[in-house]
C-alpha cells in the first residue's frame, strides 16, 4: 500500500499519522513541498494521499507555487475516487478543489478546544467509534466552506465547519496528528507553552485512542475501495 504525504512546512509533519500507517505496513512517500518536491499531476501508483497543515492560505499560489500543482493533483485524485485525508490546510485544499471557498473563520482558534460530531458523522464509516464530543488541538484563522455534495461531520462553538466528507475525501480543520514534540516546537515562543503541553499529557490516552480510531477507519476505506490509480 503506497501513500503520498504532502508536507507544506517542516514543522507540520505527519506526526501520529505516519506512526500509525507505517505500523500498519503502509509505504509512505513524504513529499516536502517547501523543499521543491515536484508533484505529478495524477496519483498513478498510489493508494491514498494525506495532505498536512501549514501557515499559508490556499490562494497564496504566487508565493507558494507548489499549491498550484497540489490543487491539480488533489482534484484528479478525488475525481478518480482515491482516498484523501486532509488536515487543517490540507482540508482547505480539498475544499478548494471542489469549488468551495476558504474564508476567515468566525474566530481564530489556537490551543485546545472541543468539536462536536454532527448526526451525519454518527452514521459515517470514517467517524465510526469516535465520541460525540472530542478534545482536539486547533491552530487556524481560516475555515473551509462545505463543498456542494459534501457532508458536514463536525463543528465547534467558534468555527462551524470542522470536518467534512466528499466521496472518499475527508477534511479535518483540527489537528489529530500532534505529538508532544510537535506542540513544544509550535508553541515554543508562546507564554501558554507549558499549559498546552501539560494538557496534552493529560489528554494523551484519549487523543491516541481517537486518532487511531480515525486512522483505522481511513485505512479500511483504502483497503475496501481501490481506485483506478492503485498499483
Amino acid at each position: 500500500m503506497k501513500i503520498l504525504v504532502l508536507v507544506h512546512v517542516a514543522s507540520e509533519g505527519p506526526g501520529t499519522v505516519r506512526t500509525f500507517l507505517e505500523s500498519a505496513g503502509a509505504e509512505l512517500r513524504i513529499a516536502h513541498l517547501y523543499s521543491g518536491y515536484k508533484l505529478p499531476s495524477e496519483p498513478v501508483g498510489l493508494d491514498a494521499i494525506v495532505t498536512m497543515g501549514g501557515p499559508m492560505n490556499v490562494y497564496d499560489e504566487d508565493e507558494y507555487s507548489f499549491l498550484r500543482s497540489e490543487t491539480i493533483l488533489l482534484r484528479n485524485a478525488i475525481d478518480g475516487n482515491l482516498p484523501v485525508l486532509g488536515i487543517c490546510l490540507g482540508a482547505q485544499m480539498i475544499a478548494k478543489t471542489r469549488g468551495a471557498r476558504v474564508t476567515k473563520s468566525p474566530a481564530k482558534e489556537v490551543g485546545w478546544g472541543k468539536v462536536t460530531l454532527t448526526d451525519s458523522a454518527r452514521g459515517d464509516s470514517l467517524f465510526k467509534g469516535l465520541p460525540d464530543v472530542m478534545d482536539v488541538l486547533q491552530w487556524h484563522e481560516d475555515m473551509f466552506e462545505i463543498p456542494d455534495g459534501a457532508t458536514l461531520l463536525a463543528s465547534s462553538g467558534d468555527c462551524p465547519h470542522q470536518a467534512f466528507r466528499y466521496r472518499n475525501a475527508l477534511g479535518l480543520q483540527f489537528h489529530l496528528e500532534v505529538t508532544e514534540g510537535m506542540l513544544s516546537e509550535w508553541f515554543a515562543e508562546s507564554p501558554d507553552s507549558g499549559e498546552i503541553v501539560t494538557r496534552y499529557r493529560d489528554l494523551e490516552p484519549q487523543l491516541k485512542r481517537n486518532s487511531e480510531t480515525l486512522y483505522k477507519n481511513f485505512l479500511d476505506l483504502i483497503r475496501s475501495r481501490p481506485s483506478r490509480f492503485s498499483s
